[in-house]
C-alpha cells in the first residue's frame, strides 16, 4: 500500500478542519446589534433618556394612542398634538367625544347619549336639547371647571413632560420594536416606575410609554409630522349653556 491516500486523507482532514475553526470564529464573533442604527443602544440608561428627551423637546407634532389611568379611572385616547393646538378622541366609562383645540379655544364634540347623560334624559326636552347638541361643536368656555380638564388632554408638553415621568433607578432594558422600528427600552425601578421604548432607527423618540404603577400604556407616532388645525365653521357650533362634566 502507497502512501498516497493517507496523504491526501491528512490534507483533506486539515481542509475540514480550517473550515470548521474559521466557521466557529464567524459564529462566536455574531454580527453587531447597532449595525445601521442610531447608536443610542449603545448608551447607558441615563443617556439614552436624555437623548429621548432632547428629540421630544425639538418635536413640534405627535400622535397619542393608548389608555391613562388617573384617579382610578381609565381614559382611552387618540390624539394629534403640536404646540399650538390638538384634535382627537377621547372615552371614559363608555362615553366617547372628540376634543379639539385651536389656540386657546377648546371645542368639544360629542353624541346625543353622550349630551343625555350631562343633562339626565330624563324627559323629553331633555332629549330634545341633546338631539340638537348631536355632533356639533360645544365651545368650551375657559371658566368652566372642565376646561383645564379636557384641555390637558389637547397640550401636546404637558402630556408628553406628564408620561415621560419616570420613578426610581434607571436601567437599559431588552431590545424590540414598535410598529416594525427597532427599540431600545429604558426601565425605572425595576419597571414598577416605568418604562419607554426608544427608537434606534433616526431621532431617538419614544414609541411607547408604560407608566408606572400600571396606570396605562401609551404609544406615540408621527413624530414630526404636522396637521391642519381650524376652528370649526359657525353653523357648527352651538352653545351648552351650563357647565360640562365628564363624571
Amino acid at each position: 500500500m502507497t502512501a498516497f491516500p493517507r496523504t491526501r486523507n491528512a490534507v483533506l482532514v486539515g481542509a475540514v478542519c480550517t473550515g470548521l475553526a474559521a466557521a466557529l470564529a464567524g459564529c462566536g464573533s455574531g454580527e453587531d446589534p447597532d449595525a445601521g442604527t442610531n447608536g443610542v443602544g449603545k448608551l447607558s440608561a441615563t443617556k439614552i433618556e436624555g437623548k429621548a428627551r432632547k428629540a421630544v423637546d425639538g418635536a413640534e407634532a405627535v400622535r397619542l394612542a393608548g389608555s391613562l389611568v388617573t384617579k382610578g379611572r381609565t381614559y382611552r385616547l387618540d390624539m394629534r398634538l403640536k404646540k399650538d393646538g390638538g384634535i382627537g378622541q377621547v372615552s371614559t366609562k363608555g362615553r366617547r367625544f372628540e376634543l379639539l383645540r385651536v389656540g386657546d379655544e377648546l371645542y368639544l364634540k360629542a353624541d346625543t347619549a353622550f349630551w343625555s347623560g350631562q343633562q339626565g334624559g330624563s324627559t323629553p326636552s331633555d332629549s330634545a336639547a341633546a338631539s340638537k347638541l348631536d355632533d356639533k361643536y360645544v365651545k368650551v368656555p375657559s371658566g368652566d371647571p372642565a376646561y383645564k380638564q379636557l384641555s390637558g388632554f389637547t397640550e401636546m408638553d404637558l402630556m408628553l413632560d406628564g408620561l415621560l415621568g419616570l420613578h426610581g433607578k434607571r436601567a437599559a432594558g431588552d431590545r424590540g420594536s414598535v410598529g416594525g422600528v427597532r427599540t431600545v427600552r429604558v426601565t425605572a425601578g425595576n419597571g414598577a416606575g416605568g418604562a419607554f421604548d426608544v427608537s434606534l432607527e433616526g431621532t431617538p423618540y419614544p414609541l411607547r410609554l408604560q407608566r408606572a404603577g400600571g396606570a396605562g400604556v401609551v404609544q406615540l407616532s408621527d413624530w414630526n409630522q404636522d396637521f391642519g388645525l381650524k376652528a370649526p365653521d359657525k353653523e357648527h357650533i352651538v352653545d351648552y349653556g351650563r357647565q360640562i362634566s365628564t363624571n
